[in-house]
């Protein structure tokens, strides 16, 4: 064939070149069937569009599906002082909205409305819906008035002078099942205006006005010039990394701490340590000093944030502050810095030895590490009080790695000794997590123990532990490989959970969070999981390129932002993650207390040359550059001259990196699950001799607990019991597919010889405070002025192991949040028998009486002087309110 003349020759090498661009853009790089991401944009079904014009801006067609097509059916359930409280788990009103407005009759509390139809397909919520809701309050009224408390469906009272108002929960928006927040959302307290014992609200049902979209485009308007430029063929890439910066300028407040996210001001703890070991701790190391520093009261101890029950003791993940504390350290050498972490994080651990460590199991007590919303993540019978008793695996490794960097200050400070110490509590930590926790027939390790007097293991995964656990090497080898091949992730990302608890709506349950997807991320790389890593780095970029902002978390079965129940752009944490996939996965950087080292990780459809220049590490400033992939280095130079991959602490002025990968594929699988969740727990009541449950709707059998351990197998409810000493059950429903329930909240069956009651007025002058509720003659009352040591006899008649719990009431803060948990140490004469933790339980609901965590101890037949006594390491968050009520001291014998 004749050659085409130069014109024609030309027009066709230009478009062969287009078609080949077009194809290269068209091949993702990575995809499944909800989203795909490619060199320079992420397509989710095929409908959304996020794409980077250039590494300094961004445009997206995102658009919230999640009013476009609500069912009209509308599912709530009311409550008495924000809780749930109506009816019994799963026992809802229903209510068809396909007419607006719409309102309902006066519903009676306690008594379920069916008001479901059959409706006409493609029946959906109409925009703007005006519902009205009517609730007969009388019988409670009435009952406030004739006995003066109201009685629920499970038995407790609710007294008239502890009544703080009515609310409505529920599935659609604005409605909720957060109980512990519906105070704090307008509408959704109901009224009785005119008196007459029917209160109303009046809701707005897919209100247009929510958020349904984020910012359509996004464009560089931060000089970035101090911090570290990276370039890449990936355009996506590059323009997420400049988003990343750009947003940690706008998450630096003028007093230079950090600000947790756009919606959420101050300085929290866990969310500014987890930053900071992301990559804070390079990038901003004065201020993440500062902030670390505000997190520290005036006693010198690190803060735990407000919490479950008032905070620490039923949460105890402030220790992370030390594991941020050290990453400050190896990445600025910083010895004054050193010294100041390494006493106040001794101060800090002292007082959780004695507080929340458990000698029995080696194990920390204290709720999940992150995931403080109890009804998120716990079974909705677990109070404060639960959840401090339970052994969490996030937390677990957390205290893992704080003994282990206390371990190496120590040897950095000259303390051998000290040093020996808590590399022993590490390793016995480390122990315990491997004992009781891990699950061989999963191959990776469970979320909780949980109960009361017999704990069992929550067979659930738990996102941010699995991966703790890999990276802070609690897991070891075989097993890490198992843990990132196995635990269940879903198509948007690791899901907190899984799978999900019913009837709670996404935040912690059903929710990928970015944060956690980029500790998964290093732990994949540490595990050498290359298809994990891709998919991290893939679940991190779909929704910073469709939002345009790194927000704090989205629904896990959809990948939706706008329907969790709290979310915020601009989040701290999740931004730090996006940063720490360059610089601590795709360039590999590990900080030391002796060098910057170099692991790379570079799947390989991330293949080819990328460049990390002024990046600043101590007193040099590193110009890097990095080729090929795989996670295997084929040659590493400084300036030039063939070295070890790491960089030495004391290195000074500017300098060539250049890092050649050995292009080897370390392949690796991942578990990739559909959305799933459990059957509800059984909810079990002792009648007469029988354990009696209603029917769990798609059980298949139930599992009876006996003391912890797995007694029988049924398919229908009940089982008569018959004891003489203490004994304790629970039951589990299981569903077709073998997956249980929650274990229903244990029911303690005592002999009448197993347990001794004694009233504490007898021990001290009685309280003269009009609340009610309490047994024998009155009540006592405990603070850092009144009672501070509260002696009692107690007779034992034979020697064994008892659990001693007390009845209490704590009405200084709602039962979610605020930080004025009260703690006493348990003694008899002068030995330390544990902490009794006595958790707030309602904002101003000083006749809500509840159970105290159990001490279980032994005790020699024969009569014994015990006592709770504030001690030191007593304090709480709060500093000055340290107060409760005691009505009596129970001792159970269990064993």
């Amino acid at each position: 064939m004749p050659f085409p003349g130069k014109p024609l020759f030309v027009l066709c090498l230009v478009v062969f070149s287009s078609l080949c661009s077009a194809q290269t853009v068209l091949k993702p790089l990575w995809q499944n069937d909800a989203f795909a991401v490619f060199p320079d944009r992420v397509v989710q079904n095929n409908r959304f569009i996020g794409k980077a014009l250039s590494p300094t801006a961004l445009t997206s067609n995102y658009k919230s599906p999640a009013n476009e097509f609500l069912s009209p059916s509308v599912t709530f359930k009311f409550s008495i002082n924000g809780k749930d409280n109506e009816m019994i788990s799963g026992m809802d009103h229903h209510f068809v909205v396909d007419k607006g407005p719409a309102e309902t009759p006066p519903i009676p509390f306690g008594k379920q409305l069916v008001g479901d139809r059959p409706l006409p397909d493609n029946t959906y919520l109409k925009p703007q819906t005006a519902f009205t809701i009517n609730l007969d309050m009388r019988a409670v009224l009435q009952a406030f008035e004739n006995q003066g408390y109201y009685t629920t469906y499970n038995g407790d009272k609710i007294y008239k002078q502890d009544f703080k108002g009515v609310y409505v929960a529920g599935s659609t928006a604005p409605l909720m099942w957060d109980f512990n927040n519906l105070a704090n959302r307008p509408g959704l307290q109901l009224e009785d205006k005119d008196g007459d014992g029917i209160f109303r609200t009046t809701i707005m049902l897919n209100d247009p006005k929510e958020e349904k979209s984020t910012s359509a485009a996004w464009t560089l308007s931060k000089d970035l010039s101090a911090f570290p430029a990276y370039r890449s063929g990936y355009p996506l890439s590059d323009a997420l990394y400049n988003l990343a910066l750009e947003e940690m300028q706008k998450a630096v407040e003028p007093d230079s701490t950090f600000r947790t996210g756009k919606e959420w001001s101050g300085v929290w703890t866990r969310d500014v340590s987890y930053s900071i070991i992301l990559s804070m701790a390079h990038l901003q190391p004065k201020v993440s000093r500062y902030s670390l520093m505000r997190k520290v009261n005036r006693n010198g101890r690190i803060i735990q944030d407000t919490g479950t029950g008032g905070a620490w003791p039923a949460s105890s993940d402030r220790m992370i502050w030390a594991v941020a504390a050290w990453e400050l350290y190896a990445a600025t050498g910083d010895e004054d810095w050193l010294k100041q972490a390494y006493s106040i994080i001794r101060a800090s651990l002292e007082d959780d030895y004695k507080v929340v460590y458990d000698p029995a199991t080696g194990l920390v007590k204290g709720e999940s590490s992150f995931l403080d919303w109890r009804e998120q993540t716990y079974p909705a019978w677990m109070q404060p009080a639960d959840i401090y008793e339970s052994e969490c695996l996030g937390t677990n490794a957390v205290h893992y790695q704080v003994n282990t960097v206390l371990a190496r200050m120590a040897e950095r400070m000259g303390d051998r000794a000290a040093a020996q110490k808590y590399t022993g509590v590490a390793q016995r930590i480390k122990e315990g997590i491997n004992k009781y926790l891990w699950m061989p027939d999963k191959g990776y390790y469970g979320q909780y123990l949980y109960g009361r007097h017999a704990k069992i293991l929550s067979p659930r995964s738990e996102a941010l532990g699995e991966a703790l656990c890999v990276l802070f090497g609690i897991a070891g080898k075989d097993r890490e490989k198992d843990i990132i091949r196995k635990t269940p992730v879903m198509n948007f990302g690791i899901p907190c959970i899984y799978p999900q608890i019913p009837n709670i709506p996404p935040y912690h349950n059903n929710a990928v969070w970015p944060f956690v997807q980029s500790y998964w991320a290093l732990a994949a790389a540490r595990a050498g999981n290359e298809e994990a890593v891709l998919q991290s780095i893939s679940a991190i970029y779909r929704p910073a390129a469709l939002w345009g902002t790194n927000k704090e978390n989205f629904v896990g079965s959809n990948g939706d932002f706008s329907a969790t129940q709290i979310n915020s752009s601009n989040m701290l944490w999740s931004l730090s993650g996006s940063i720490g996939l360059i610089h601590k996965i795709i360039f590999g950087m590990e900080f030391t207390a002796d060098g910057l080292a170099f692991r790379p990780f570079v799947p390989a459809a991330l293949k080819g040359g990328r460049s990390l220049k002024n990046f600043t590490y101590r007193k040099a400033v590193l110009d890097i550059e990095l080729e090929g992939y795989g996670n295997t280095i084929r040659s590493f130079t400084l300036d030039g001259q063939p070295s070890a991959a790491i960089v030495p602490a004391d290195l000074e002025g500017r300098h060539r990196i250049r890092i050649v990968l050995a292009n080897n594929k370390p392949g690796g699988r991942t578990n990739t699950v559909s959305h799933y969740v459990t059957l509800p727990a059984p909810v079990v009541r002792l009648e007469g001799n029988t354990l009696s449950w209603q029917e769990v709707k798609g059980a298949v059998s139930y599992k009876l607990l006996q003391n912890g351990k797995e007694a029988a197998r049924m398919k229908k409810p009940g089982f008569p019991v018959h004891n003489s000493a203490c004994a304790e059950y629970g039951v589990i429903a299981v569903d077709a597919r073998g997956v249980e329930s929650f274990a229903s909240e244990p029911v303690l069956v005592v002999g009448q010889k197993a347990a001794v009651v004694y009233e504490l007025e007898r021990a001290a002058e009685k309280a003269s405070l009009p609340h009610q509720g309490f047994s024998g003659s009155g009540f006592v009352e405990i603070s850092k002025a009144k009672n501070t040591t509260l002696s009692f006899p107690v007779t034992i008649a034979e020697e064994g192991v008892y659990a001693i719990d007390f009845r209490y009431a704590n009405g200084n803060g709602p039962i979610n949040t605020e930080n004025k948990c009260a703690l006493r140490t348990l003694k008899s004469g002068a030995d330390f028998l544990g902490t009794v933790v006595l958790p707030q339980r309602g904002k101003g609901e000083w006749s809500a009486w509840g159970w105290s965590n159990a001490v279980q101890t032994t005790l020699s037949k024969g009569r014994h002087t015990l006592s709770l006594s504030f001690e030191p390491y007593n304090e709480n968050m709060n500093g000055d309110i340290n107060e409760a009520l005691l009505d009596y001291v129970r001792i159970i014998k269990i064993k």
